[in-house]
């Protein structure tokens, strides 16, 4: 295990360095090259005629003129197809195929470069962005994309009354839309304008250094309010969608596929190869792999742990170090969890170098902390038993402190997991060892993907599984959906020294000063009061033969746009 855990590091490192330090680093100007700007001078980044990864891997012509179509197994059926109502990687998928946002993402490094913005400018203190749209960038049914549009899809992201579950993520970094979104303020509070069709502003709360990549995630999604004002919620059916995708919505049949087809009208259609991409919504890992062996899928998204040591010796197999953390989430309202010594006691009952080796597999990392190592930013460390990562004997005393010895007296518990094989195994092991180190029972329950989503989001549950990807490369990622009444909160933690430390860091530019701030408010989160449980960093698996397809790339956020896959 630690050969591998070697191995992984040094990947991660190697991924870091290629993305020119922007696993933690400051990016807040980096976009179609690395534009070498901070947030202390003024800069302007401009695109090239196809900002993606097709101008430095262009693919041959086929020889033949059939379809190509590239078959994805999504794991679960979306939530929506809307960009306001979603919160899921197999959701992320399909926004990418559907939408572009002013920043899209480089398949080969994750970081931000232009979509429908073709460049951008920042102002002297970092606070001001103004984007130039692209003149040629308009929406499926051939209508302009405005700037507009641009503040009319944010402002209904944040308005109160679309009750979207992300609506927090962009309030942590637009001026006046906390207010908004809170119902402090209207819409007016907002810092976003038009300045003309072409150019739209946006005012920031802090000279956030993160910003560009984290604009390209779907709660900065343009929407087509003629479409939506037109439809209302039945905009997003295949007869009605509009979209400014690289493809348009063609079928969706709910708990089987949907299916997309190049967008002709797609500013950069040119560099789009695929003319038919289907996502399936298949959750049984079985099935996707059979699929997969028989040809029917072209990438599968996850893998078959049962056949686990079949599927590492395929060629076919990508494993990669991925900017994620899985992690247990505790509702700290709860009772007896409510009690910090139960938590405290259930983590380090958990051996997790036993789960990575056995249950996993994989070359997971086993973690303390929920921030993986980035450029600049160690992983956080254990601080009452130096360091260790499983401690039985103490967790048994923290449950007697807590008036449970030997567990007598503790109530049943449940633990909330989706869908999933591999999840189940992992609640299976820690189910094994609450009992074993603990003498505390533990019942498993689940969910299919949208029903697991709401009830984890409400706080519906004791504890539940959870995983992070980061949305942008920065530990900013992992922190601030866990301050007071955040979307992504579903455990209820509050605690105001650690609100005050994240809105801190927001106003900070990039540098040690800042980390230090954020490894605070991470020691408050997990060292003092264990309001998660971290278990390990993640390592993305999927399948995919990339001898056959070209554009797909190993990455750390594990992202994939469709728009760069081509048919070698």
């Amino acid at each position: 295990m630690k050969k591998s855990i070697a191995v992984i590091m040094m990947l991660l490192a190697a991924l870091c360095t290629i993305t020119l330090a922007s696993c933690g680093g400051d990016s807040s100007s980096t976009a179609s090259s690395a534009a070498s700007a901070t947030a202390s001078t003024t800069t302007t980044t401009t695109s090239t005629t196809a900002a993606s990864a097709a101008e430095t891997a262009a693919p041959a012509e086929t020889a033949s003129d059939e379809p190509v179509r590239f078959v994805i197994a999504n794991s679960a059926e979306p939530e929506s197809l809307d960009p306001s109502q979603i919160q899921g990687v197999p959701e992320h998928r399909i926004y990418e195929a559907l939408f572009e946002g002013l920043v899209t993402i480089d398949p080969e490094t994750a970081d931000g470069i232009p979509g429908v913005a073709e460049s951008w400018d920042i102002s002297e203190d970092g606070l001001t962005y103004t984007f130039h749209l692209r003149e040629d960038a308009v929406w499926s049914d051939g209508v302009p994309i405005t700037a507009q549009d641009v503040v009319y899809s944010w402002t209904r992201e944040l308005d109160p009354a679309t009750g979207s579950p992300y609506a927090w993520f962009p309030a942590m970094f637009i001026a006046g839309a906390s207010e908004f979104n809170s119902g402090e303020a209207g819409p007016e509070a907002l810092q976003i304008r038009a300045i003309d069709d072409k150019t739209f502003e946006m005012t920031l709360i802090g000279p956030l250094p993160y910003v560009i990549g984290a604009l390209s995630h779907y709660s900065f999604a343009i929407v087509p309010q003629h479409a939506i004002e037109e439809y209302g919620t039945d905009w997003t059916k295949p007869e009605n969608f509009v979209g400014n995708g690289p493809y348009v919505l063609a079928e969706h049949t709910p708990q089987d596929r949907i299916v997309c087809v190049k967008n002709e009208t797609y500013w950069d259609a040119e560099n789009v190869h695929l003319d038919e991409v289907v996502f399936l919504a298949s959750d049984d890992v079985a099935t996707n792999y059979n699929m997969y062996l028989s040809g029917q899928v072209d990438w599968n998204t996850g893998i078959d742990l049962n056949r686990f040591d079949e599927i590492q010796m395929r060629s076919d197999y990508q494993v990669a170090p991925q900017l994620s953390t899985y992690y247990y989430t505790i509702n700290v309202t709860e009772p007896p969890l409510d009690d910090v010594r139960v938590r405290k006691a259930i983590s380090y009952a958990i051996d997790r170098e036993q789960l990575v080796e056995e249950v996993t597999r994989a070359g997971q990392i086993a973690c303390w902390g929920i921030v993986p190592d980035m450029a600049g930013y160690e992983a956080l460390q254990e601080e009452e038993r130096g360091g260790v990562l499983y401690d039985p004997e103490y967790a048994q005393q923290l449950l007697a402190e807590a008036g449970y010895p030997n567990g007598v007296g503790f109530p049943t518990i449940s633990v909330l997991y989706n869908t999933d094989d591999a999840h189940r195994q992992i609640a299976e092991f820690i189910q094994q060892q609450l009992k074993e180190n603990l003498n505390i029972n533990v019942v498993l329950e689940n969910q299919e993907w949208a029903t697991y989503l709401a009830n984890r989001n409400s706080g519906n549950f004791q504890i539940a599984r959870a995983g992070w990807v980061g949305d942008y490369q920065d530990p900013n990622t992992f922190l601030d959906m866990f301050i007071t009444g955040a979307g992504m909160n579903g455990g209820k933690y509050s605690n105001a020294e650690y609100d005050a430390l994240i809105q801190q860091a927001a106003t900070m530019a990039a540098g040690e000063e800042r980390f230090n701030v954020l490894k605070q408010a991470e020691n408050i989160l997990i060292n003092q009061d264990q309001a998660i449980i971290p278990l390990y960093v993640y390592v993305s698996q999927n399948m995919i033969d990339t001898s056959k397809w070209g554009g797909w790339y190993p990455n750390t956020m594990d992202y994939h746009p469709t728009k760069d896959i081509y048919l070698k």
